[in-house]
């Protein structure tokens, strides 16, 4: 979900002007799945410029608070998310943890590191959603460990169906800075695609793993 627009409109541009988002229509990149994409997303790029992260993590902050208020933690998807999870919980004066993939496989054999007590509010930072598999395992986790999850907040969204229907099979409300279609709307507007590569970006996230270059 969207919670402000024009917000949605700032961050697309924003990520296109760093080159966190790659829009590639006649040259595709292919992903760790092996799908053929006209786009690319690494967020993590964001954290190497100091005015664009605390644009994000300053909406991060303000949206969450007028959400749910301030919940006792923030926790991140670890590894993507960690650095703008940090950052948030450092705005709004909050405890930060992260969760990882799956637990370690020696020491203290942590899933969550970071302090977390049974039926604290946790909101969670994850720095882009495809499937949403990798950010529901990390809720899982949470609420294993007794957490409360108010919701999770990403900076981008493709809006994959398989990505909707999961966060709406999991009952976790999803709010992101910006989507996919909000992406391909600024990126023509600032003639970044033309009308061509816009219609052809819109026809890869129709069928993204069947898509044909």
């Amino acid at each position: 979900m969207i919670l402000n627009k024009e917000t949605a409109k700032k961050t697309a541009e924003l990520l296109l002007q760093i080159k966190a988002i790659k829009l590639e229509p006649q040259q595709p990149f292919t992903w760790a799945s092996g799908w053929k994409s006209p786009i690319y997303c690494d967020n993590r790029i964001v954290l190497s410029y100091p005015m664009i992260r605390n644009y994000v993590r300053e909406h991060f902050a303000k949206q969450i608070e007028e959400k749910y208020g301030k919940p006792d933690v923030i926790a991140a998807v670890a590894t993507g998310a960690i650095g703008i999870g940090m950052l948030v919980a450092e705005y709004l004066s909050l405890p930060f943890a992260y969760v990882r993939p799956e637990p370690k496989g020696h020491g203290r054999q942590n899933q969550i590191e970071g302090n977390l007590e049974e039926g604290q509010t946790v909101v969670v930072i994850e720095d882009l959603i495809s499937t949403g598999k990798s950010s529901l395992n990390a809720v899982k986790a949470l609420e294993e460990a007794g957490a409360n999850v108010k919701g999770m907040f990403a900076i981008f969204t493709y809006g994959f169906d398989t990505s909707v229907n999961s966060f709406k099979k999991a009952e976790i409300e999803l709010h992101t800075l910006s989507d996919y279609e909000h992406l391909i709307e600024t990126a023509q507007n600032t003639h970044y695609i033309n009308a061509e590569e816009a219609g052809i970006l819109r026809k890869w996230r129709e069928d993204p793993a069947n898509w044909k270059a």
